[in-house]
């Protein structure tokens, strides 16, 4: 009897035991919402705040505080009443990843729903009524419907209006705009307080051309505020309307000296690109700024999705005849991806033998001559003289980042035959550059990065620029047969430009712009090995220590 119940008393904690087990690995099985949350790295904010006077100090909760303004404000660019929205959320992990995409839609997948009861994601977002039809807008007579800082909006008696944004979000712009001030008054680098100032008032009139100027000439700053409406990705209707951001920025000075050298090439890499001479008529600016910074905090647009690593600003073309555009490289944002994210890739894509060709260097080099080169080629149309990004229309940004991207492994590729670059590592340029493109398709279709590598993965495919072998699954570049892909896709793209040629470039995109089912697979292989799509941020007082 001792026997049997000894047995049985065993029987009953084995059953006990694997019982609790079950339990255990119930507890933790992850939401399919959770999961794709755990698509983005956590990463930390700081910087050096020993750099920075006191006064620069008390500035930043200001500056903070004006951009959690344009955080609200993109929510409504996005989707309208963030509040609404959110409330109806039960599930943590939807609340968490609303609050990455700002709404229900996957930024990284093509602005799928990932929440049930929504359905396609409006290619307008919020910037014009759900219901209004390309007839009805094309019979606004006001002009200014094209503008970037104006919303369409329907009235009571279904009449569509143009609305400036300083008239539909009158109290959230006043605040922000009086907060500039105050932060203007703490400023001890007049070409910021100069700026500030201009860009209190330029978010009251939703005029930006003076402060667009005035941080053009900031020169000995050390703190940066991009913020206000800044680009137009978010409109995917037509391109025209611009999205509320907000960018603390803290200048390093050591490495943005490095940088300026590469301005005064500018003119000559302009009169190299591979088009006929009328496509590189117009002059780029040699005084162009390039300068290295560690973000602070990240708010609105530029924090929606897949976080930007680098800046080209302003967008006004303007202000590029006038003084060109600075090129701010986000270093700590940059360090983040390349250590997260490019390095775990190219181990699992990149041939062995050229992984060692995949560095940080190469990466940052990549990136700020990506920069760079939106400041290459062409603005107005040959024939209509017309603005390039108004006669691509909705597909300017994706025809825009592509060229980008091209150009810049060319004026990399130029500088380095000038030897104005070490030619020794030029190979790395080039393979971290196609380790590169595995990183960006993964934004999806429905970015325009996403779109641009896309179409230039397919484009250098058929010209031979890589090979897959496929006993690996590895790629491996054939550098002088990229180098020739890149001269032949920077022409193309440039006279596109040049033409004005929407039809085509709507084909080009449709030709290339998608992810096809031979790298979906390797993609796949990327996520099945749990590598980050992308970060998130850690940020604020708190995290800086204020």
């Amino acid at each position: 009897m001792k026997k049997l119940a000894s047995v049985t008393l065993l029987l009953g904690l084995i059953i006990g035991l694997v019982a609790c087990n079950q339990k255990e690995k119930k507890e933790v099985v992850v939401s399919p919402t959770q999961k794709l949350v755990d698509q983005y790295a956590e990463f930390e904010l700081t910087t050096d705040l020993n750099l920075l006077t006191e006064k620069e100090k008390q500035m930043l909760p200001i500056l903070i505080e004006v951009a959690d303004i344009m955080e609200e404000l993109f929510w409504k660019d996005a989707i309208g009443d963030k509040s609404e929205f959110l409330s109806k959320l039960t599930d943590p992990a939807a609340v968490a990843y609303s609050k990455i995409n700002y709404g229900p839609w996957d930024r990284l997948d093509d602005n799928k729903a990932f929440i049930d009861g929504f359905g396609a994601k409006p290619k307008g977002a919020n910037f014009y009524p759900k219901d209004m039809t390309a007839e009805e807008f094309d019979a606004i007579k006001d002009e200014m419907k094209t503008d970037w800082y104006t919303k369409i909006v329907r009235d009571e008696d279904g009449t569509l209006r143009v609305a400036p944004y300083h008239e539909v979000y009158p109290e959230e712009i006043k605040k922000a705009s009086d907060l500039l001030k105050k932060a203007a008054e703490l400023a001890e680098d007049a070409g910021l307080k100069k700026y500030l100032e201009l860009r209190a008032e330029a978010l009251l009139t939703d005029d930006y051309l003076a402060s667009d100027l005035a941080w053009m000439d900031m020169k000995s700053n050390t703190i940066d505020f991009v913020v206000g409406p800044i680009e137009t990705y978010e409109d995917a209707l037509y391109g025209y309307k611009a999205s509320h951001s907000g960018q603390i920025l803290v200048k390093d000075k050591a490495w943005s000296e490095k940088l300026s050298k590469f301005a005064s090439l500018l003119p000559r890499l302009q009169e190299g690109l591979p088009v006929p001479p009328e496509y590189k008529a117009e002059k780029a600016n040699a005084n162009a700024d390039m300068n290295a910074y560690d973000v602070i905090y990240y708010a609105g647009d530029c924090n929606a999705g897949s976080k930007n690593i680098a800046i080209n600003l302003p967008n006004d073309p303007r202000v590029h005849a006038a003084k060109g555009s600075r090129k701010l490289q986000l270093k700590n944002a940059m360090q983040a991806k390349f250590d997260k994210i490019l390095v775990p890739i190219s181990d699992l894509l990149i041939d062995e033998s050229q992984r060692k060709n995949v560095t940080f260097d190469a990466f940052f080099e990549n990136v700020m001559f990506h920069e760079v080169a939106h400041g290459l080629g062409i603005n107005y149309t040959l024939k209509d003289k017309v603005s390039v990004r108004k006669a691509l229309k909705d597909t300017y940004t994706s025809i825009e980042e592509g060229k980008a991207d091209i150009l810049g492994l060319y004026m990399i590729t130029q500088m380095a035959e000038w030897g104005e670059m070490d030619k020794s590592k030029l190979m790395d340029n080039y393979v971290t550059f196609m380790a590169g493109i595995f990183r960006s398709v993964r934004f999806g279709a429905a970015s325009a990065h996403g779109k641009a590598n896309m179409m230039r993965f397919y484009f250098f495919e058929e010209q031979g620029a890589f090979t897959r072998d496929a006993a690996t699954g590895t790629y491996k570049v054939d550098f002088e047969k990229m180098k020739a892909a890149m001269n032949e896709l920077g022409r193309q793209i440039l006279i596109v430009q040049g033409d004005g040629n929407y039809e085509l470039a709507k084909q080009m995109i449709a030709d290339r712009g998608f992810i096809r089912e031979d790298l979906q697979k390797d993609l796949d292989r990327v996520n099945s090995a749990g590598i980050p799509k992308d970060v998130v941020f850690k940020q604020g007082t708190k995290v800086l220590g204020l």
